[in-house]
């Protein structure tokens, strides 16, 4: 069944007219009035909905029930030091499938500046996001930050597990983890060319714990996927430790 993103508000009208994007992926697929869809708010609300409409101008959709679900995967932050042209995007795509639910982009010494405008860029990379979280099934849209400086970000961190991921001074990532599972992890990752002295300190003073993988050095795009696979299979849903899938909490019938 065809799952969709949509914007919470527009779920709250009776019927219900989807936006322009959703339109026009209903078009591409030539679906019939009649057919099913599920709608998802991106906050756990799931919405299964009939199509009863869809022409050149428009697609409706009237509601048939709706229920909630939760996200599966360990609650997991990513602050990324901004990489070099759209690296960024993949780093959201494949975080996204791979469990991370906050992603906090960062203004680091090493970042090289993107040119274009950060709204734009902050539009496309929601849409990536949301696209990832439909195409692997996750009822809650992770959340992004608008790109932050890097002790800002520092500041804000509120995750009882915090490890940087860096080569210099470092202890294995294993020598670390705690037995039982911490109520939540942040993962700092720096950019092409790593963090500097400076700013390893700064985030050691912050409650950041430097951790490698081994005698490799993994790119700036690599090393969040790798120690969130590593997090997600010891305490996520990944691992043997993980649950069954949330069964849905029905809200309402016709």
């Amino acid at each position: 069944m065809q799952r969709f993103f949509v914007p919470p508000p527009i779920l709250r009208e009776c019927p219900i007219l989807l936006p322009e994007e959703v339109h026009h992926h209903l078009e591409v697929l030539r679906l019939p009035p009649g057919t099913e869809l599920l709608l998802l708010d991106g906050e756990g609300g799931i919405h299964l909905c009939r199509l009863t409409r869809c022409d050149r101008k428009s697609a409706q959709v009237e509601r048939l029930r709706s229920w909630r679900e939760q996200d599966s995967a360990w609650p997991l932050q990513l602050l990324q030091g901004l990489p070099k042209g759209d690296k960024m995007e993949l780093i959201l795509q494949k975080g996204t499938e791979l469990g991370i639910g906050h992603f906090s982009p960062l203004h680091c010494t090493r970042s090289i500046p993107a040119p274009g405008r950060e709204d734009r860029r902050l539009q496309r990379w929601q849409r990536i996001i949301s696209e990832a979280a439909r195409q692997c099934r996750r009822p809650v849209l992770p959340r992004l930050d608008r790109p932050l400086p890097f002790s800002e970000a520092l500041q804000q961190c509120r995750a009882a597990l915090r490890l940087m991921l860096w080569e210099e001074e470092s202890l294995p990532l294993a020598e670390v983890l705690p037995e039982a599972a911490p109520a939540s992890a942040a993962l700092l990752v720096g950019p092409e060319g790593g963090f500097t002295e400076d700013e390893a300190a700064q985030a050691r003073r912050s409650g950041f714990i430097p951790v490698r993988f081994g005698p490799r050095i993994l790119r700036s795009e690599t090393a969040g996927f790798a120690a969130a696979s590593l997090l997600q299979f010891r305490y996520g849903d990944l691992g043997a430790r993980a649950g069954k899938a949330s069964v849905p909490e029905e809200e309402n019938r016709p």
